[in-house]
Order: C-alpha cells, then structure tokens, then sequence
C-alpha cells in the first residue's frame, strides 16, 4: 500500500521491506542552524548526530573518541578522513558491520568511523547517506519531525509541493540549480550541491571561474570547521536566492576558497541547511527530486 502525502504529510507509517517493525516519524532537534538526530549502538544512546548530505556513503561517523570505550567493537582499521579545511586529514579508526538505530529504523552492517583525539566538533557525529540514499526522507520544520519512506510505499501530491531537480555526479551527493543576485543585478545561475551539515545559508565558492562578483561589504570571519581544519572566509549579504519558484531576500552568503571549502569539482556553491530549515522538505534521491513547502519559518530574517 503506498501513502498519499498531501499537506499532512508527517502523521504517516509504513513498514519497511524486510523487516518487522513499523517506522513512525523520528524527532529531530534543529539548533545552530542544523539538524541533529539521536542514534542508539547497542545500549548507548548518542544525542547530537548532524544529518550530512555531503557524507556520501553508508556508515555512522562519531566525532568523539571516548565512545570507543562504550562499544563492543573489532576488526579496527586506521584511516585518514579528509574533508573542508586547510590542514592535515583526520586521523580515525574504522569499523565495519557496525549495526545502529534512529527511532524504530534498524540499520545493519554499517560502517562506523571514530574520529581520534579532540575533533572541536560540537556535535556528536554525522550520518548521511544510510538515511537519504535508501529512504525518501522528509522533514517537518513546524512539528521538528523526520519520517522515513521506503521507495516503492511513496506517492505524493504534487500540486502542494513544489517540485526542483535533483543531480548527481561522481558521487552520491545531491545537487541543485539555483540562481542569486549579489547586488540587484540580473540573478545569475548556479550549480550548487546541498551540504545539510552546513550552519550557512549560502556558500559562495571563489576560484578563478566564479559567476559573480563579491559584495561592496564583507567582513573576514571564521566561516567554519571541516574533518581537514578551520575554513576562513568572507561574508555579506546577497540581495536575492531563488530557488526553484522561491526568492529569499537579502540573505547573509559566506564566500569562500573553493579549494578550501569544497572538493566538489565545479560547484559554483553550497546550500546550507539555514536556507533550507524555511521549508518542510521531501528528498527523494530515487527519482531525482526535492519537494518544497514554505513553514512558519519562511520569513525569518538572516541571523
């Protein structure tokens, strides 16, 4: 039986194929300007886990090493895990066939990286792909609910939605064609992938190529923290982001090096989740499309 989603969207449950239990919507906390989730490894219950498009495979990464000491764990690998940031990779262990929980949802024979030493993070850890790549996955910023859907149990309502196209490149990492306006000249256009990790509303990329210019004002500021480092930057106001039918106006944008911040080849930029958080959102990686609806939280000025 497939479920009709329409304006109510998130009271829904389904049954997931292969196993028993039936999956209801999972509670989300939304602080900082991300999204974080709360996983349970055995009989340890871990708060604080960032929903990251940009971690592009199946697995659980935690950004802590004490939590070693709390599980059961072997066939250990070191590794190094590069990501944003100007310096060295980060050092980490790896585990596989690692089994973890999100609400009802059981996930099996994952792979688990523990970063070592003192991440800096404020969060617990990140998990990505092992939710958006396997399940049509919705947010509901009025009610902070996510609901999971197995592919084929999904239909919508289209006509209540607004419908943009999602791509792929080399990578399981969704992108989007955007357009801004720096400073009410013509929007241009700009091919940006979705970093849901990211606190910023948009990231700007500088690098030779770039699209746009950068605004009369910035101010030099600490833009953020990456698995390879500090990221510094610039940041400004943009008069103008459209998305899809949308425009949001007057937005605070960070502008960055593109070799810094990114290691995505060609992207223009980045959309971040403060962008975002002002719509309940559908991903639907399996037919290449993300669903819109402006919340309550359309209007809100940038912080």
């Amino acid at each position: 039986m497939k479920h009709l989603i329409g304006t109510g969207m998130l009271s829904l449950i389904f049954l997931i194929p292969g196993y028993t239990q039936e999956v209801t919507g999972v509670p989300f906390e939304a602080t900082n300007n991300r999204t974080y989730v709360t996983v349970k490894i055995g009989n340890l219950t871990i708060p604080y886990i960032l929903l990251d498009t940009g971690f592009g495979s199946d697995g659980l990464m935690l950004f802590k090493e004490a939590y070693r000491d709390s599980l059961e764990l072997d066939h250990v690998t070191a590794a190094q895990i590069g990501g944003a940031g100007s310096g060295e990779d980060a050092r980490a262990l790896v585990f596989d066939s690692v089994s973890f929980s999100l609400g009802n949802a059981v996930f099996l024979n994952q792979r688990m990286i523990i970063l070592r030493g003192n991440s800096g993070f404020f969060a617990n850890g990140l998990l990505g792909y092992s939710i958006f790549g396997h399940y049509v996955t919705a947010f509901d910023y009025d009610r902070n609910t996510m609901t999971l859907y197995a592919p084929d149990q999904f239909e919508i309502n289209e006509p209540d939605w607004s419908v943009i196209p999602l791509y792929f490149k080399d990578n399981q990492i969704p992108w989007v064609d955007a357009a801004a306006s720096i400073d009410q000249e013509d929007p241009v256009s700009l091919s940006m992938y979705i970093d849901f990790a990211a606190g910023d509303e948009i990231v700007l990329l500088e690098k030779p190529d770039m699209k746009f210019t950068l605004p009369a004002e910035t101010e030099q500021v600490l833009i953020g923290k990456g698995l390879s480092g500090d990221v510094y930057g610039k940041t400004g106001i943009v008069s103008k982001l459209i998305l899809g039918p949308y425009e949001l106006s007057r937005i605070k944008a960070s502008f960055t090096d593109a070799e810094v911040r990114s290691r995505q080849d060609n992207a223009d930029g980045i959309l971040g989740n403060t962008s975002l958080r002002r719509f309940n959102l559908i991903f639907d990686y399996f037919n290449r499309k993300l669903y819109l609806q402006p919340n309550s939280h359309f209007s809100d000025p940038s912080d």
